[in-house]
């Protein structure tokens, strides 16, 4: 690979403004592919996301130049699987980790590589907070020289973002986890039971009028309290209450 001129720079620019602009993750990652291939000299791509709940791991595949079928049916090859589940945001080629005469004898690279034409791979490892995330592997025919530092060094560049969008994607899909309890908040934040109370009922929709006749006090006395639960929580209002604390307990 060519050392990186001006217009490389542009466009990493470019695609790490893309990785965090392209709302749909799989056109994200689709887009992602396709500008690589711009400034990394690859024959064809996959992006896995990783889902516990499928046979091999990984799942909902995005590719370039093939169509990820193999992997979906057949698990990733035992001599990787140490770094691939490390908990490490990693770039490197296959041939670092395992010889290639021992790469070309092994099941995977014949029910894998063989059938499309492959010989050459580097791996980008996504994790974040020590969880796998995902990986994206290029491909280069059989042929084709190896891949390069100069490659690796380019995918070093972007791994940390990439392993950033996908962690908060995760945290949005399951209601971002950063927010706390009722119950985590009252013994937190030490609040009284009356507190507790009423900050059920405000995050249950209530308004301060419905508040008030439901615990039969008066609206300045609701208010009081609520003035003081914001403070005990370090907020200003109730908008940052909905983003800090959770609706169910």
């Amino acid at each position: 690979m060519k050392r990186l001129d001006t217009k490389d720079w542009l466009m990493l620019n470019n695609i790490i403004y893309k990785i965090y602009a392209t709302e749909d993750l799989t056109d994200m990652r689709k887009t992602l592919l396709e500008q690589l291939k711009m400034v990394l000299d690859f024959d064809s791509a996959d992006f896995f996301l990783w889902n516990p709940a499928e046979k091999a791991g990984l799942a909902s595949p995005v590719t370039y130049n093939c169509d990820g079928m193999y992997t979906q049916t057949y698990d990733s090859p035992d001599y990787s699987k140490g770094i691939l589940y490390s908990g490490k945001s990693l770039v490197y080629r296959e041939t670092d980790i395992i010889s290639d005469e021992k790469r070309m004898e092994s099941e995977y690279y014949k029910k894998v590589y063989t059938p499309n034409n492959w010989h050459y791979s580097l791996q980008m490892i996504l994790a974040r907070e020590r969880q796998f995330l995902g990986v994206v592997t290029f491909y280069r025919t059989i042929g084709k020289d190896n891949f390069q530092y100069d490659d690796i060094f380019l995918l070093d560049m972007l791994k940390d973002h990439l392993a950033y969008r996908l962690h908060q994607s995760i945290k949005m899909r399951t209601g971002g986890d950063d927010k706390i309890s009722i119950v985590e908040a009252v013994k937190k934040y030490e609040l009284t039971n009356r507190e507790e109370t009423i900050l059920s009922l405000l995050l249950e929709g209530m308004d301060n009028t419905a508040i008030s006749d439901k615990l039969v006090i008066s609206v300045n006395t609701l208010k009081k309290h609520i003035l003081n639960i914001y403070r005990k929580l370090g907020i200003k209002n109730r908008v940052q209450m909905f983003k800090m604390i959770r609706e169910q307990v």
